[in-house]
């Protein structure tokens, strides 16, 4: 395996060298959907990746001919490693430093086209599922991303179908009550975001008061590594003199390199001209209602080459 969770062969001959087998063939076929799976599940890269590598190991032990569906087997298998992670994170993140953010992924630009997957790996949205509890998470992702059937969750999650549609269906009310109201197209999004860059270069205090919402948040990760709001920022006032303020008072020269990250339009950050984090915001109407800035350097390492994600 490399470091990716691949096998060796599949990663040095590249995805279109002869396959060794059959379980190799199935394996990397569905590995960019397998990890989209276990990605909106936890949130990390680096666990999603371990997660592939333990499904790997699973794969390598199956009787082929006992499976009528690999797609959904192999789905069923990195779903089971993933909730043994989440529950395993979700102790972690009780002795995390400062607010926790997702590891921000860069992504090709047609992802952005892409509506459907766009949103459900946003920031906003992931930072939702961070509220579910590791089943409702694992059902929500299943059912309402991947519109995996009822049966096989039960399966994958080990409930019944009846309870499993009953946890569907609490998961999705406690989403929906708290998912971003309305999704705009990344051309409206990537304007919000220019503004916003334009106004945080020059400094123009009012600019970024326009372009913000009202009821804006603000949250960054520094995970104790690097310097962040200790909790959430509410508000535009607050959010835009937090943001004049310290660069300001730090007196560095702050600029943006668009990119897309998770699918959505963002900035690559840097501070004096080295990368600083990244931010990625959320859009509604033509005004920005959340700021997501990571740090944390631990998180930035999968912005310099694309992920590939995908939901088939």
């Amino acid at each position: 395996m490399n470091e990716r969770g691949e096998p060796a062969s599949a990663a040095t001959d590249g995805p279109h060298a002869e396959l060794s087998d059959p379980a190799t063939e199935a394996f990397v076929t569905h590995r960019n959907l397998l990890f989209t799976v276990a990605y909106e599940m936890l949130g990390s890269a680096a666990d999603a990746e371990d997660v592939l590598q333990e499904t790997w190991l699973r794969w390598t032990k199956v009787d082929l001919d006992q499976v009528q569906d690999q797609r959904a087997y192999l789905v069923r298998i990195t779903t089971r490693r993933a909730l043994d992670r989440l529950r395993t994170m979700k102790r972690r993140k009780e002795d995390y430093v400062g607010p926790w953010l997702p590891e921000p992924l860069l992504t090709a630009p047609d992802v952005a086209e892409d509506a459907e997957l766009a949103e459900s790996v946003s920031m906003a949205l992931m930072l939702v599922l961070e509220t579910l509890a590791p089943t409702e998470r694992a059902v929500f992702v299943l059912r309402e991303v991947f519109d995996v059937g009822y049966d096989e969750i039960a399966a994958a999650v080990g409930k019944t179908p009846a309870t499993v549609r009953q946890i569907a269906h609490r998961a999705r009310r406690h989403v929906d009550a708290r998912r971003p109201r309305e999704i705009v197209s990344p051309d409206v999004a990537r304007a919000a975001l220019e503004s916003f860059r334009r106004a945080f270069e020059t400094g123009d205090l009012q600019g970024l008061l326009d372009v913000l919402a009202p009821e804006v948040v603000l949250i960054s990760d520094g995970g104790g590594v690097k310097q962040a709001a200790p909790r959430p920022i509410l508000g535009a006032g607050k959010v835009a003199r937090f943001i004049i303020g310290g660069i300001g008072k730090a007196q560095v020269t702050l600029t943006g390199d668009p990119a897309v990250l998770n699918g959505n339009p963002a900035l690559v950050l840097r501070v004096n001209g080295e990368i600083d984090g990244v931010l990625t915001v959320s859009v509604e109407g033509s005004r920005i209602t959340g700021v997501y800035y990571v740090r944390n350097p631990g998180k930035l390492t999968r912005i310099g080459s694309e992920t590939p994600l995908t939901l088939r």
